[in-house]
């Protein structure tokens, strides 16, 4: 469970950032969206698989500008 501490004369609408914020950074949601069904480790390699190549294919396409 993610604490955010309200500081004093904090407006709420900050501190509800700052908790978004937070739950993006420990990929919370992500999470939970993964566990809602079931997915086969082949299945899971294969998305790894196929996020590892996109990811070498752009870091080739940009490694000039990096």
């Amino acid at each position: 469970m993610l604490i955010v501490q309200i500081k004093a004369g904090e407006n709420i609408d900050r501190a509800l950032k700052r908790y978004k914020r937070k739950c993006k950074n420990v990929k919370l949601v992500q999470e939970i969206r993964s566990r809602k069904e079931y997915v086969k480790k082949s299945v899971r390699m294969r998305e790894q698989i196929k996020k590892a190549k996109h990811k070498a294919k752009y870091l080739r396409e940009h490694s000039d500008e990096i």
